[in-house]
């Protein structure tokens, strides 16, 4: 099923009926009905954007329709909606199982022992970075 392209226009959430390109070496804008496809140096325009449509002062507007409403559903998307909905409620719903982790849960037993810290409480130093042994409480 295809989508409803929306309008291009900022703000703008109705739906698209006509696609704008520019021709600039001509200084020409075409206005023309809406793409079978979304192109990404095209504006699609809802018919109130469409209508209302201006250029740069010494451009040409070419308008290859008039008109611009919107399309009906035709009978392929609404095919397409009836099997994805006869799809959907063929499956099978899976159960639910716990996600299977590698080894035990339980964090592995400490097996080493820190360094004895040295005359000023160091313990290890990591680049800049020293580690000091804490006052016992």
């Amino acid at each position: 099923m295809r989508a409803v392209r929306q309008c291009t226009r900022s703000a703008c959430d109705r739906a698209a009926v006509a696609t704008l390109t520019y021709v600039y070496a001509d200084s020409t804008a075409v206005l023309g009905p809406l793409s079978s496809s979304a192109e990404p140096h095209a504006y699609d325009l809802c018919d109130v954007h469409a209508e209302r449509l201006t250029v740069p002062r010494g451009w040409d507007v070419v308008r290859l329709a008039t008109e611009f409403v919107p399309a009906a559903p035709s009978d392929d998307d609404l095919v397409a909606l009836a099997n994805a909905v006869r799809e959907a409620s063929r499956a099978t719903p899976r159960t639910a199982v716990p996600a299977q982790r590698p080894g035990s849960a339980v964090p592995a037993p400490v097996t080493h022992r820190l360094p004895e810290p040295a005359a000023d409480g160091e313990i290890t130093r990591r680049g800049h970075l020293r580690v000091l042994q804490g006052d016992a409480d």
